[in-house]
């Protein structure tokens, strides 16, 4: 894909954003007299209740002298697993950590220089209930969509979110969000999120696209439920391999003849890879029995089918690169790896007031894997191009809440296939009030490997296996402590056994990059304890969160800083007679010195490394965040305290973290 088509590209896909969102406000505006059934909004005050809209009057009919309402908290937004939450348009400090390309909390993770690139982990989570291996090309995930990031919506009017950032040299981010009920049954969303940012390094432009439409439905009765989404994601980064080792050393010298980054040399120029996904999912169920009255069971079925098709390719055109190592062909490198994986799976679910929920389920994966050839290596060996077949899995829950306890859980297990795993998961948790709640967790998993580690094809010599490894088993205790703001306190001991990590092949020259998977045959412990508290003194607050860390693995494939932390102290105030409301303030990241593990692009995995420490330095950002009615205003200077400090800072090696710079963004929710 040439720069050109590239920047059309983009250019095309602003407008077409542009376009969207008149739309969308078209539809909102023209399609809102035509709702029945569900009472009108006009958010318009800080304590965000939505009311006063006369839909009597604005429809031409009589009214009866009262008003109708809607409150926010009827603007519902559910997950996955049917938990239900509501709109919030305050502005809080958990706002602010937000605010950024992944809209999630991202402490723990470290991005790169440019938006839209990778980011290098901090901290793990082992707790998993996954029965099949995972793609693979983990750090292009950031930002991909799987289907318990996917939400779904009930409202009482429609509403609209327009999100807009800034990004690094000639470009933005923009994500534009509406949802509707078209009735009190039935509930569609579309939405589109996309970038386009140069960078400030050579060769490293991003441009993803990230477009989502969900939908569900129920019957007046209530007895059948369906909901569902369709996904189309492309997420395109530019690669460099990161600075030359000479560029490494003018960048640490801070001379100021580089602070124009553009002019460091970087490893090469003429790479980029992708990862497209698109899938189709639905879920849907009917209730038997139904509870009422008369009844306290519930039989409920069920049916979940999803099918999901993407791949990664990595693409280098004209001369191949030497930091690879030596290759099948003289140019135009193009590996892609994809995968076809059709799930089904049908389930059954009995509720009782006294017994609590049962639920047992049956489903298939039916997975393809590979690539469109066979390698032949040198001595004629020769790596397969496909893994595919069928899994059949069985598994089940259990649920139960009484007064201030709540039980819950679930285990599955693969019963046929080519790949063999199980795991279980219970939760006991005491909710004493709305301001203390303990939760203990048991987790344990058997999974297979990553399909990459298992079978991997390349024009690069250094990129072609075909492994049998063992299936990587963690067990995982936690708790959880929560007092009001004072304190919530996460504790969880993880023991790893078989992992399987990437690192240079020693047989290699330390000049060539030659990543492979390796298993580490031994069990690794994990100990790692998360502290959150926010201190308040009148309009001034302290929001701190602390992680401390500690591995015990002789091979060293696990490595994690031992402290981390974020503290935020900041202060909040209503203006102009409440017209607005201000927060601002510094915040501090940090984490100790280590191995921090190391970027691949050919593969985009992070791969270990024991020879270079990185961290102690501090990472210090300025923001002054507003909300003005139902906009959130956010300028932030981010890591200012580079202009005067060494410039240690990096995001893995050769890799270095973001110079200062300003950055403006705002989301902007419409009710109609």
């Amino acid at each position: 894909m040439s720069k050109t088509f590239q920047i059309k590209k983009n250019q095309l896909t602003l407008k077409s954003v542009l376009v969207s969102v008149f739309v969308c406000l078209v539809i909102q505006i023209n399609g809102q007299n035509r709702l029945k059934g569900i009472g009108g909004t006009l958010p318009v005050r800080e304590n965000d209740s939505v009311k006063n809209n006369r839909l009597n009057e604005r429809r031409g009919g009589k009214t009866d002298g009262k008003d109708e309402k809607a409150n926010i908290k009827d603007y519902l937004i559910i997950s996955v697993k049917n938990d239900t939450t509501h709109v919030d348009t305050t502005l809080t400090i958990r706002k602010d950590y937000k605010f950024n390309y992944l809209r999630k909390d991202n402490f723990g993770l470290i991005p790169f220089a440019n938006l839209g690139q990778t980011y290098n982990s901090l901290t793990y989570d082992f707790q998993t209930t996954g029965l099949m291996p995972s793609f693979g090309a983990r750090a292009r995930h950031f930002n991909y969509k799987e289907i318990e990031d996917v939400y779904y919506y009930r409202v009482p009017t429609p509403l609209t979110e327009l999100f807009y950032r800034s990004a690094f040299e000639q470009g933005q981010l923009a994500d534009s969000f509406i949802t509707i009920n078209t009735s009190p049954q039935f509930n569609f969303s579309i939405g589109y999120k996309g970038l386009r940012s140069l960078g400030k390094y050579q060769n490293a432009l991003t441009s993803t696209g990230n477009f989502s439409f969900t939908s569900n439905y129920q019957t007046k009765n209530k007895r059948y439920n369906a909901r569902g989404h369709i996904l189309t994601q492309d997420l395109m980064n530019q690669e460099n391999g990161g600075l030359d080792p000479e560029s490494v050393q003018n960048f640490i010298g801070g001379d100021e003849e580089f602070d124009d980054r553009s002019i460091l040399e970087v490893n090469f120029e003429n790479a980029e890879n992708i990862l497209l996904g698109k899938r189709f999912h639905l879920e849907h169920d009917y209730k038997l029995i139904q509870k009422d009255s008369l009844s306290k069971n519930e039989i409920k079925i069920g049916h979940i089918i999803s099918f999901e098709d993407k791949y990664f390719q990595f693409e280098q055109s004209s001369s191949v690169s030497s930091f690879f190592g030596e290759s099948f062909v003289a140019s135009d490198i193009k590996d892609r790896a994809t995968l076809e994986n059709f799930y089904n799976k049908v389930y059954v679910n009995y509720s009782n007031d006294i017994l609590g929920d049962l639920h047992f389920n049956i489903s298939n994966n039916n997975y393809n894997y590979g690539y469109d050839k066979v390698v032949v290596l040198e001595g004629g060996n020769t790596i397969t191009n496909r893994l595919k077949g069928n899994i059949f899995a069985a598994g089940g829950g259990y649920k139960k809440q009484y007064k201030g306890f709540q039980l819950d859980g679930e285990f599955g297990l693969n019963i046929s296939g080519d790949f063999s795993g199980n795991f279980i998961k219970a939760t006991a948790t005491f909710k004493l009030n709305d301001d203390i709640a303990a939760s203990a967790t048991l987790n344990h998993s058997s999974k297979a490997p990553n399909y990459n580690t298992l079978l991997y094809q390349s024009d690069y010599k250094n990129y072609n296996w075909n492994n049998s490894f063992n299936n990587t088993e963690t067990q995982q205790l936690a708790f959880n402590l929560r007092y009001k703001q004072l304190a919530n306190i996460t504790v969880d001991l993880n023991t790893i056994t078989d992992y399987v990590y990437w690192k240079q092949d020693e047989t290699v020259s330390d000049i060539t990059q030659a990543i492979r998977p390796y298993q580490n045959g031994g069990t690794i412990t994990y100990l790692r304890a998360k502290l959150e508290n926010e201190i308040k003194v009148g309009k001034f607050a302290l929001n701190n969160t602390v992680l401390y860390q500690n591995v015990q693995d002789d091979a060293n494939s696990l490595n994690v800083p031992e402290i981390t932390t974020r503290n935020t102290l900041y202060f909040s105030s209503q203006l102009f007679k409440k017209a607005m409301f201000l927060q601002t303030g510094v915040t501090l990241n940090y984490f100790t010195k280590y191995y921090m593990n190391s970027y691949n692009p050919l593969l985009a995995e992070f791969y270990v490394q024991n020879s270079e420490e990185i961290g102690d330095f501090p990472r210090l950002d300025f923001f002054i965040n507003a909300k003005i009615r139902q906009t959130r205003i956010f300028l932030k200077a981010e890591h200012f305290n580079s202009s005067f400090g060494e410039n240690t800072f990096f995001s893995a090696p050769a890799n270095p973290y973001r110079d200062f710079t300003i950055r403006f963004g705002l989301a902007w929710n419409f009710f109609m």
